[in-house]
């Protein structure tokens, strides 16, 4: 009965030792591995990319409004209210789907290359994060700002 006690921390003791595995292989550098990989959000949407549903596609609303709340009403409110970032009232009277859509799904490409996207980031002194939204998911958030604008 000792001895059954005894085997759980001798196997433990045997599986700790390495000898007798010989390895070539060089260790990782992460740091170095990391530097060598292009930090990708997302890619630029083209014209054609996007098309809008006329109705409104309520199920796409529902999803673009759980996505708001979970990931956007913290910097932006649904008023023309300048919170972190702008307010969201009338956004979609105010730009065009496909800037909103690479807003949403590549705003570090927006940022450094878009003239309105440079005047928002001087306008509210915030980078707005990426909040790594695939492309459905930021339509549903576009039918979201479409149907907060009024849209039917």
């Amino acid at each position: 009965m000792n001895n059954l006690k005894l085997l759980p921390v001798i196997l433990v003791l045997l599986s700790c030792g390495n000898e007798g595995v010989k390895t070539d292989e060089k260790p990782v550098d992460i740091q170095e591995l990391a530097k060598n990989q292009p930090e990708v959000h997302g890619t630029e949407l083209k014209e054609g990319d996007i098309t809008l549903s006329n109705p409104l596609d309520t199920t796409m609303v529902h999803a673009g409004k759980a996505i708001y709340e979970l990931k956007c009403q913290s910097c932006h409110r649904l008023t023309e209210d300048k919170l972190v970032g702008p307010g969201w009232k009338n956004v979609t009277k105010r730009r065009q789907p496909l800037w909103i859509m690479n807003m949403i799904t590549n705003v570090e490409m927006m940022l450094e290359s878009d003239p309105e996207a440079q005047k928002l980031l001087e306008l509210c002194l915030v980078r707005m994060p990426n909040q790594n939204l695939n492309r459905e998911e930021a339509r549903q958030v576009i039918e979201f700002m479409r149907n907060n604008d009024g849209e039917k």
